[in-house]
């Protein structure tokens, strides 16, 4: 697969799992000083971890998810809590993610990720969205 190869089948997964608004979005602010980082997360991230068939898009999402948590990266938590009315991930799962994420990186952390995804879900059903 070229490198053109990887970056087109990047940018369709990050659409079919964020949405169209959001890649949308995220385009536009775009600059020439983010524009080499933007590809290759375009290509790394979704043309090749997350376009990977090896689990569905439920199990990644949830994965990266306790990732985030674990780690304290909580600015993408809201961004991937929304993914989750794409990739199938339900509220139960995140609830699972979360108590697993408390367990084996600290209860602090999980928390704060379970108060990220509680105001996200809010925003999404007073947007209309299914927060399920």
């Amino acid at each position: 697969m070229t490198q053109q190869d990887r970056y087109s089948q990047g940018m369709q997964i990050r659409r079919k799992v964020l949405g169209d608004a959001h890649v949308e979005r995220a385009e536009a602010a775009k600059t020439a000083l983010d524009a080499p980082f933007q590809e290759l997360i375009t290509e790394a991230a979704w043309g090749t971890v997350w376009a990977s068939d090896r689990i569905s898009l439920r199990e990644r999402s949830m994965l990266t998810l306790a990732l985030l948590a674990a780690t304290g990266n909580f600015d993408e938590i809201p961004m991937h809590i929304r993914a989750t009315a794409r990739t199938g991930a339900s509220q139960e799962d995140v609830i699972e993610v979360f108590q697993h994420a408390a367990i084996y990186a600290g209860v602090p952390r999980a928390n704060r990720a379970l108060k990220l995804a509680k105001e996200t879900y809010a925003e999404m059903a007073a947007e209309g969205g299914d927060p399920a």
